[in-house]
């Protein structure tokens, strides 16, 4: 049995949503909204992740008999609200940007329109998810974006709470990342897995010569020797010795990389190893990749930076209500106005407008009646405009999750469409260096 994921959430969810069945607000009609206010310090766009997990996470939202005997023992809430939650399903509609699209301040990434006891119970799972996939999903489009056409290969799991590395090896291929060590990851989601041998395994033989053999008999010469255990010229002779020039690759993961790789470079093309890739590994991060840029590094493998958001570990989305239904059964957009914490009210759709080259100039909050704002939403799907993308897909409806977005399939959709936006930014987008968002966020009110 699937273990649910409904208590992955705030007790505070489950108070408001008491006290909402009690004076009879709980099945008003609401509309919450993910964003986020501003971008990490220095990042100049954000990646969205993580939207697949969320609709997988969202299947398994049930309040079974576990998790209700828990929360009477526990008094969280009452017998009339653990009775609601027993029958609870979401019903509602998500619409939201496609997982790999770029976002920028103010982006509504997800849209989530429900009552609001199903649509509040909802926040912090769905927060949880995309704050942190999406931060590694960004720095990992950062890595990919300073290595340029040099693949870039995931080993951050031991760095990682064990179901955050799944989850953060799934981003990181979203972000341009092409392989993963965590098997787990590769499994569930149908991930190319890398991975050959550790220091460990070298020093476990009498000398460096006999644990290369012993990978090579059961690897075979294709295979990628650690060789600078010990000496690393030595390592690259011993590598030679065992393998031929027909080894597949060498790794290195310490001391000065740069210098590293263009001696091994030269050792291994003397001795006829044109085609040996090097491989370096060694607490690597974006501006350590664009350092070896002129090195001839062939691959990296990234770790703890990537799976702790290269130093921003949370993207700062929030979910808040923008509208919700009055007593007469219209809707009213609503805001909070706290100081440095202000939201815009309302329904809202979302396009990107696009240069006569085909470059993004503008993120696009389209605003106005909600009737107005769902038809050009409609409108915008069907009867496409060349100079305005429109960047809301529905992911669920009425309850059902769209499996496009789901599993094996939903990440190589997710990483096409990164791939797509980013080349779609404007130039200079990339630039590591401390900058304002690429694209400014305007408002079209119709």
């Amino acid at each position: 049995m699937t273990p649910s994921t409904a208590l992955l959430t705030d007790r505070y969810e489950l108070t408001m949503l008491q006290a909402a069945l009690a004076d009879g607000t709980a099945h008003r009609r609401c509309i919450f909204e993910v964003f986020t206010r501003r971008l990490p310090h220095g990042r100049r766009y954000g990646v969205l992740a993580g939207t697949g997990r969320v609709l997988e996470a969202l299947a398994d939202f049930r309040f079974g008999e576990a998790e209700l005997a828990w929360l009477e023992h526990e008094r969280v809430v009452d017998e009339p609200t653990l009775a609601w939650l027993a029958d609870y399903r979401f019903t509602g509609d998500i619409v939201g940007y496609a997982e790999g699209e770029a976002f920028f301040p103010l982006s509504p990434v997800m849209v989530v329109e429900g009552t609001f006891a199903e649509a509040v119970l909802l926040e912090t799972l769905v927060l949880s998810i995309l704050n942190y996939d999406s931060a590694v999903a960004s720095a990992a489009s950062r890595m990919t974006s300073a290595a340029v056409d040099r693949p870039v290969l995931e080993m951050g799991a031991r760095r990682a709470h064990e179901d955050a590395a799944v989850a953060a090896a799934r981003a990181a291929i979203i972000g341009g990342f092409v392989g993963t060590s965590n098997l787990e990851a590769g499994r569930r989601y149908g991930l190319p897995t890398i991975g050959t041998a550790a220091h460990a395994f070298t020093l476990l033989h009498d000398d460096e010569v006999s644990a290369f053999a012993s990978q090579v008999a059961q690897a075979g010469v294709g295979t990628t020797l650690l060789v600078d255990t010990y000496d690393v010229k030595k390592g690259v002779q011993h590598a030679l010795e065992i393998a031929g020039p027909g080894l597949g690759a060498v790794r290195l993961d310490s001391g000065d990389l740069a210098v590293q790789a263009q001696e091994v470079r030269a050792q291994l093309d003397a001795a006829g190893a044109h085609a040996t890739k090097i491989v370096v590994t060694s607490d690597l991060d974006e501006y350590a990749i664009a350092a070896l840029a002129v090195a001839p590094v062939d691959s990296y493998g990234v770790g703890t930076s990537l799976v702790t958001g290269s130093g921003a570990p949370t993207c700062g989305m929030v979910y808040k209500l923008v509208s919700r239904e009055r007593a007469d059964g219209t809707m009213q957009p609503v805001a909070k106005v706290s100081q440095s914490k202000a939201s815009v009210g309302g329904l809202k759709a979302a396009a990107r407008r696009l240069g006569p080259d085909g470059r993004a100039t503008e993120e696009v909050l389209v605003t106005g009646a909600e009737p107005t704002v769902r038809a050009w939403r409609e409108r915008a799907r069907t009867e496409p405009d060349e100079a305005l993308r429109p960047l809301h897909v529905p992911l669920v409806t009425a309850g059902v999750p769209d499996e496009r977005w789901t599993g094996v399939a939903g990440v190589a959709t997710a990483t096409a469409r990164h791939h797509a936006s980013r080349e779609e930014l404007p130039r200079g987008a990339r630039r590591l260096s401390s900058d304002e968002a690429a694209l400014p966020t305007v408002t079209l009110t119709l």
